[in-house]
C-alpha cells in the first residue's frame, strides 16, 4: 500500500508539472475568456434585439389634448411596470379617411406599428393584430380607462423605508447564488474532466505509458494521474475565480461586499466549492479515464464518452430540483445519489446555514470516490495493457 501511494505521488508530481509548467497551460487558463467575450457580446446583441421587438409600437389617431392624456396614463404605468415593459404611443394626426389610414399605418414597417388606437377617448377603436388576453391589448385598456377617468388629485406621498435585506430577497439571491454554483460546478466538471483522457491517449498512442507501467503498479498511475489533474483544475478554478473577483471588484459599485452572502457566507461557501468539484471530479473522472483506458484512438473515446455525458446532463437536471427547497423529498433523494450529490449539497449551502449535513455528505461523497477508484483502477489494470487474466468460456463452464 505504501509503495502504490509512492508512486501515485510520484505519477501525480510528475503529470502536474507537465501540464502547469508547460505553455498551453497558460491558453487553458485563458479558454475562459472567449466564451464569456462571446456570450457576453451576442447576450447584449440579444438583449437589443429582444427589446426593440417586445416593445410593440402603437399608433395614437386623437387630438393634441386626448393624446396627451394617454401619453400621461402610459407614463404612469411604466413607472410601476419598467418602461421596457409597456408600450410606445405613437401620436398621429387624424385624416379625412380614417379607415384608410388605419390601414396605412398598419402596414407601415418603419417602425411596425402593432395596433392603432383610433375614436379618440370618447369612442375609442382598437384595430391590429391582437387578442382579448394579449398582454398589449390589457396594457391599452388600462391605459385608455385611466386617461378617461375624470382627473383626481393626486395620492399622498407614502413614506418608504429601506433596510439591507429581507427574507424574500434573501431567500431570492441565495436561490440565485445555488444555481450559479451548480451551474458552474457541472460545466467545469465536464470540461476538466475530459483533460484526463486525451493525456492518457497521447501517452498510449506514444507507447510512453507502457513504459511507466513497467516501473509502477498501474493502480497507482490510474490514481495519480487522476490527482494531477485534480490539482491542476483545483489550480485554474482558483485563478479564475480570483480573477472574476477582482473583477467585480472594479466594475460593481461595493465590490464583492455588495453581493448578497450564501447562508454559510462566501469563505465557508467558495471552501465547500473547491471540496465538491474534488468529489465531482474524483467520480466523472475515475469514469472517463476508464473509459479512456479501453479507447485508442479520439474517435473512440468520443464515442464511448457520450453516453456519459448524457446521463450527466441528466444527473445535472435532477440535482437542480433541490434549488428552493432543499429539504424536499427530491432533494434529499439527489443528495443521497453520488454522482448528483456536490451539485446538491453546494446548493444547499447557498441556502442553508447547518454544516451537519455537509460532514455527512462529505464522508459519504469519500466512501464513494473510494469504491469507485478501487473498481475504476481494477477496470483500468485489465484494459490499459490488457494485463487481466483471461478466462475462457468453455473452462469456466467446465469448471
Amino acid at each position: 500500500m505504501t509503495r502504490m501511494l509512492r508512486s501515485a505521488y510520484v505519477i501525480a508530481r510528475r503529470d502536474f508539472a507537465a501540464t502547469v509548467l508547460s505553455k498551453a497551460f497558460i491558453f487553458f487558463l485563458l479558454g475562459p475568456l472567449f466564451p464569456l467575450l462571446l456570450g457576453g457580446l451576442f447576450g447584449s446583441i440579444g438583449a437589443r434585439v429582444a427589446a426593440q421587438t417586445e416593445r410593440p409600437v402603437v399608433a395614437v389617431v386623437a387630438s393634441p389634448a386626448d393624446f396627451a392624456r394617454m401619453a400621461q396614463a402610459r407614463d404612469r404605468l411604466a413607472s410601476a411596470m419598467g418602461d421596457r415593459f409597456v408600450v410606445q404611443l405613437r401620436a398621429v394626426a387624424p385624416a379625412a379617411d380614417s379607415d384608410a389610414q388605419v390601414r396605412a399605418l398598419l402596414a407601415q414597417t418603419e417602425p411596425p406599428i402593432r395596433a392603432v388606437v383610433s375614436g379618440g377617448l370618447a369612442r375609442p377603436r382598437v384595430t391590429g393584430g391582437l387578442s382579448a388576453g394579449d398582454p398589449t391589448s390589457r396594457q391599452l385598456r388600462l391605459i385608455l380607462a385611466e386617461a378617461a377617468a375624470a382627473p383626481s388629485p393626486p395620492p399622498p406621498p407614502v413614506a418608504m423605508s429601506s433596510t439591507s435585506a429581507s427574507s424574500g430577497s434573501l431567500a431570492k439571491d441565495r436561490a440565485f447564488t445555488a444555481q450559479v454554483g451548480q451551474m458552474l460546478l457541472f460545466f467545469l466538471t465536464l470540461l476538466l474532466s475530459g483533460m484526463v483522457m486525451s493525456q492518457l491517449i497521447e501517452e498510449k498512442s506514444n507507447k510512453i505509458i507502457e513504459v511507466i507501467a513497467a516501473a509502477v503498479p498501474i493502480d497507482a498511475l490510474f490514481v495519480g494521474k487522476l490527482f494531477a489533474m485534480l490539482a491542476a483544475s483545483v489550480l485554474g478554478i482558483i485563478v479564475w475565480v480570483g480573477s472574476g473577483a477582482l473583477l467585480i471588484q472594479l466594475v460593481k459599485h461595493g465590490g464583492v461586499a455588495a453581493l448578497a452572502p450564501p447562508a454559510l457566507g462566501w469563505p465557508a461557501f467558495l471552501a465547500l466549492g473547491l471540496v465538491y468539484f474534488a468529489m465531482n471530479y474524483l467520480l466523472l473522472g475515475a469514469v472517463f479515464l476508464t473509459i479512456g483506458a479501453q479507447a485508442s484512438t479520439a474517435r473512440e473515446v468520443q464515442t464511448l464518452s457520450m453516453p456519459v455525458t448524457f446521463f450527466q446532463v441528466l444527473v445535472f437536471g435532477f440535482a437542480t430540483t433541490a434549488i428552493g427547497s432543499p429539504d424536499s423529498a427530491e432533494a434529499i433523494v439527489a443528495a443521497v445519489f453520488p454522482l448528483s450529490s456536490p451539485m446538491v449539497m453546494l446548493a444547499r449551502a447557498a441556502e442553508r446555514p447547518d454544516w451537519w449535513p455537509h460532514l455527512a455528505a462529505v464522508a459519504w461523497q469519500i466512501l464513494w470516490v473510494a469504491v469507485i477508484l478501487h473498481v475504476g483502477g481494477r477496470l483500468f489494470r485489465k484494459t490499459v495493457l490488457k494485463s487481466g487474466p483471461r478466462t475462457r468460456f468453455w473452462r469456466g463452464k467446465r469448471a
